[in-house]
């Protein structure tokens, strides 16, 4: 009956605590539970529960009481000697009387000697298949009045419960590791925002937007500004190559050095020689004084050289070996000069198909793009045009004194404009709009392009051909029907005169190339390419 009844409490205990390790709730508190639980059901004085490291480390203990204040005084109730046999041996251990056992010296901690009585210690391991995570151990007394309690069951008991503990450390080493890597995931995403919120932060003197396609380029920027590489500024006319530049100058280690700039195209090659390299007194007629070129002017700093792709063939020689050697010579001069200077430069050209046709040497295009940076055409940023254009009136009001303001008919108006030359061309159709503006309030229509004075439209006009691509960004409407007694003879005669050019053709016939696109598709007439 005796054994039945202990049976029944075991398994009553084994169920209680299954239930609070199942629990959610800090590892700490619930093993402190285990042991509270534990005392219900054992004749015990105290427990401990001790988590190992893999060296055989405590790194937390957890005993009959424990709080948050009085978490650290568990470690130095465990008896080291004692733990280190279960680790080692991976069993029970059980001492019946510990002032007897050479495992429980004087070394050991007061709690494990009694005044009367004896007192026992029964230890089992916490295992996670052959790997022993830490030990279950619980002390009691008996007085020689005490009926002797059996060792063999409570072993059977604390190695249950033991191994209910490992499992629970287990399902908590998962969830910590799920945790960390959710924690892991929420600080990734978070600095994945936090560096998109900083690029969308980058400003630069000068230069307005904040489209995905310019704050990538700004981004580029900062990297690029901290090397001393060439860098080759790629774009079309108008996308702010030298604002670049500058800004790429002042982000560098170089920035309180000077900043020199040349416009290779703007000069013919015996001026251009000069101007970069100097020329000594009486070098050729004019040359009155010594003057210093822009090398030696940007000697510290950066120089660039816009329209990079515009210079002669010979001229090309003796910029490489500048690069090359970082010397030079003045025009008319014999010193050699060094000079260190950061070279960016900038072309709208395909220097590549230059390479390719001979017109510009292959080793210097290596020396000039070693770091190639392209900017985005105006097209490809449209959600900085409102933005510029806003600026640039603001700009306009300034000098002029007016109050002028852009309607958001106008603001859509901009933004669905195609742009070819730029920003230079918004800034141009802005001042353009104002200088003609009638009213204090903008609207869209009184923008040259709704008056048939378009500049870009002129500009296509002029040179008799469409535009690669139409000034106003592609809409899809309906097509517009041509007039009725446009037949197919008389299409196709407009076609001829117009070298079968559709935007020639559309002026001769007073119609839309769209229109003239549409005519002749229905029409069945095929597109002559000569």
């Amino acid at each position: 009956m005796a054994a039945r009844n202990r049976a029944e409490m075991a398994l009553g205990g084994i169920y209680e605590i299954s239930k609070l390790l199942a629990a959610p709730n800090r590892l700490e508190p619930t093993l402190s539970g285990v042991l509270a639980l534990l005392s219900s059901f054992l004749d015990m004085r105290r427990g401990l529960i001790a988590l190992l490291t893999p060296d055989g480390t405590a790194e937390l203990v957890v005993g009959s009481g424990w709080t948050e204040a009085n978490a650290k005084q568990f470690f130095q109730r465990l008896p080291e000697r004692a733990i280190g046999q279960i680790v080692v041996t991976k069993m029970a251990l059980v001492v019946p009387d510990v002032s007897r056992d050479p495992l429980f010296s004087r070394s050991a901690p007061e709690e494990y000697r009694a005044e009367s009585g004896v007192v026992s210690f029964i230890g089992v391991p916490i295992k996670q298949g052959d790997s022993v995570l830490g030990t279950l151990t619980i002390d009691r007394v008996q007085t020689s009045s005490d009926h002797p309690v059996p060792f063999d069951s409570d072993v059977r008991f604390l190695t249950m419960v033991a191994n209910l503990v490992g499992q629970a450390l287990r399902l908590h080493k998962v969830v910590a590791q799920d945790r960390e890597r959710l924690l892991g995931e929420q600080a990734r995403l978070a600095k994945e925002r936090n560096e998109v919120k900083g690029r969308s932060n980058i400003t630069v003197k000068g230069i307005i937007g904040h489209s995905h396609a310019l704050m990538d380029v700004l981004e580029k920027v900062k990297r690029v500004a901290r090397s001393n590489s060439t860098i080759m500024l790629r774009g079309e006319t108008g996308t702010g190559k030298e604002m670049i530049a500058n800004a790429i100058h002042n982000q560098s280690p170089r920035k309180n050095g000077p900043f020199i700039k040349l416009n290779c195209a703007a000069l013919p090659e015996s001026v251009l020689e000069s101007e970069l390299f100097g020329h000594e007194k009486g070098a050729f007629t004019g040359a009155l004084n010594q003057r210093k070129g822009r090398f030696e002017l940007a000697h510290g700093g950066t120089l660039f050289l816009d329209e990079i792709g515009e210079i002669s063939p010979s001229f090309q020689a003796k910029l490489l070996r500048v690069l090359q050697e970082g010397e030079f010579e003045r025009v008319g001069g014999t010193r050699t000069l060094k000079v260190d200077v950061r070279l960016v430069c900038a072309t709208n050209r395909d220097l590549e198909a230059e390479v390719a046709k001979g017109a510009f040497r292959a080793d210097l295009y290596f020396r000039l793009a070693v770091v190639p940076l392209f900017l985005p055409p105006l097209r490809d940023r449209r959600d900085d045009i409102a933005p510029l254009a806003q600026e640039f009136l603001t700009r306009f009001n300034h000098e002029h004194g007016t109050q002028l303001a852009l309607n958001p008919a106008a603001l859509a108006m901009l933004e669905s404009c195609y742009f070819p030359g730029n920003v230079r061309e918004l800034e141009n159709c802005i001042r353009h709009t104002a200088t003609l503006a009638r009213t204090k309030l903008l609207a869209d229509g009184d923008f040259p392009c709704q008056k048939e004075g378009c500049l870009s439209a002129m500009l296509w006009k002029g040179v008799n051909a469409e535009p690669p691509h139409p000034v106003m960004a592609p809409t899809a409407p309906e097509p517009v029907e041509p007039h009725g007694d446009l037949d197919r003879a008389h299409l196709i005669d407009a076609m001829e005169k117009a070298g079968w050019v559709q935007a020639k053709a559309a002026r001769i016939l007073g119609l839309t190339p769209r229109q003239i696109g549409y005519a002749l598709k229905k029409q069945g007439i095929p597109l002559k390419k000569f």
